[in-house]
């Protein structure tokens, strides 16, 4: 009895020893299989969206035959709520949505903000407004792991985001949740429409206009059997260089608007006299012996900037400097979507792209112009040639663009000097109101133009430029308008 005992002890431990070995064999291998897998999730927040997609789908399993007629639609603000950039606009019912524009924004430290989160599974696709990185930063956090969301915007607008994204990607990559691969899938999922052809996604028809703002730029029509939301992106309505104002005439049988407020307080001046002005004060400079440095943005910016230019056959050197020739060859390859492209083209081929340290050491040293990204002054190539020409009262900094809180740019207008560190600025300084976003009553006059609106949603503006336009259109025309938060849900 005893041996017997010992025997079924022995055997007993025996069994067991080779049962945690095996267990552990197989958690090694499943460790060794998945941990890769769920680094990459945990890294980019791909593992939450690969449980809510799970949970989505089995939710979806208690909702399917619901008749998509009974369902109520919504809109969601998930960026550009009282704040200018991050936009993120969720338009759907309880069975899918789609988003329009998936941008960034920055803080005071330059870190990028991202929008606020849908369950991936419920989003049936992006539409894209533009390619500037406050609409579209934030699209490849929908293409990590196993997520192929689609994308729709112009032909314009994709070739450019790629070239924007990659530049972010170079620029802040440590601060970003997605790497190149997420960045190429998001380019292999765009799907480019042309302006007046309609798409369906969903339970959704979506058709794109001109806005007005940059080449490719969309004002976004969204169709249901319960009535039509019109998006105006970043818009425009005054004929510039490089645009044709934006087409409003196709968003007047709209119910909702949703509308950028960037400008809800403020009118711009006359864009004729902006451009003499500004070739007139050029040459002042640059006849006394001068040069004038003009920081712009490399997206459209500086290509207005050297196409007025252009047009007036400016007789001394122009140099142009950043990321602005690679965005120039791009816009010539797609001359339907430029007002001007005869200017553009004179411009690419008469002045002077910088393509090293040699060029630009002659730049700054010739009187001329130099125009050069970026255009707030938070880096790239402009802040050399700011350094080189700002202790000389004979140059000039020429700002084109609007200029954030806490930019270099933003401090030169307030304090005069480029950061608390840095002596007065001796060279000349003034800025221009070469803005591609429509004023106060430019947005007023798009709310009039349509005919059967039941309700006004502003978006991508400040509280204070929000709130102004508000009271006006309340006074004006008499429609509910509402100024969201981040976050907010409205019934459609």
């Amino acid at each position: 009895m005893p041996m017997t005992f010992v025997f079924i002890t022995v055997g007993f431990s025996i069994t067991i020893f080779f049962s945690l070995v095996s267990i552990i064999t197989l958690v090694a291998f499943i460790c060794s299989v998945f941990i890769p897998i769920l680094s990459i999730f945990f890294r980019s927040e791909g593992f939450i969206f690969a449980i809510t997609c799970f949970i989505e789908e089995e939710v979806n399993l208690i909702v399917c035959g619901y008749d998509i007629s009974q369902m109520n639609y919504f809109l969601k603000i998930l960026g550009g709520g009282r704040e200018v950039g991050r936009s993120a606009i969720e338009v759907g019912n309880s069975d899918g949505s789609i988003i329009l524009d998936y941008g960034v924004n920055f803080d005071e430290k330059d870190n990028p903000n991202f929008p606020l989160q849908e369950m991936p599974g419920k989003v049936k696709g992006f539409v894209v407004s533009h390619a500037h990185l406050d609409h579209i930063g934030a699209l490849p956090i929908y293409q990590i792991g196993s997520l192929n969301t689609k994308v729709y915007g112009t032909v314009a607008t994709r070739i450019i985001t790629e070239t924007m994204l990659k530049d972010f990607l170079k620029l802040s990559g440590a601060k970003i949740p997605y790497e190149w691969v997420e960045v190429r899938k998001t380019m292999d999922n765009f799907m480019a429409i042309g302006y007046g052809e309609e798409v369906e996604i969903d339970s959704l028809k979506v058709s794109l206009y001109n806005a007005g703002h940059i080449p490719g730029s969309s004002i976004i029509k969204v169709s249901s059997e319960k009535g039509v939301i019109a998006f105006t992106g970043d818009i425009n309505l005054t004929e510039t260089k490089l645009m044709k104002p934006a087409e409003i005439e196709n968003i007047g049988d709209a119910n909702v608007l949703v509308m950028e407020s960037t400008y809800g307080k403020f009118n711009h001046p006359n864009r004729k006299d902006v451009e003499n002005d500004f070739y007139d004060k050029v040459m002042e400079v640059v006849e006394s012996g001068g040069t004038v440095l003009v920081p712009a943005f490399s997206l459209a910016r500086s290509q207005e900037v050297l196409s007025v230019l252009a047009e007036r056959n400016f007789p001394y050197p122009v140099y142009y400097d950043g990321m602005s020739r690679e965005i120039t060859e791009i816009m010539l390859g797609f001359k339907e979507f430029l007002n001007r492209p005869d200017l553009l083209k004179k411009a690419y081929d008469n002045f002077n792209y910088v393509k090293g340290w040699e060029d630009r050491h002659r730049a700054w040293k010739e009187k001329g112009v130099i125009v050069a990204s970026a255009g707030m002054l938070k880096g790239g190539p402009a802040v050399y040639y700011f350094k080189k020409l700002s202790e000389n009262s004979k140059n000039a900094v020429f700002l084109v663009s609007y200029q954030a809180i806490n930019t270099p740019g933003r401090k030169l207008l307030e304090m005069g000097k480029f950061d608390e560190y840095s002596g007065l600025l001796k060279a000349r300084l003034e800025i221009f109101d070469f803005s591609s976003h429509a004023g106060r009553r430019q947005l007023l006059e798009i709310v009039k133009s349509v005919k059967d609106l039941e309700k006004v949603v502003l978006v991508h503006g400040s509280p204070d430029n929000e709130s102004s336009l508000a009271d006006l259109i309340k006074q004006e025309i008499g429609v509910e308008v509402i100024t969201p938060e981040n976050g907010q849900e409205i019934s459609l």
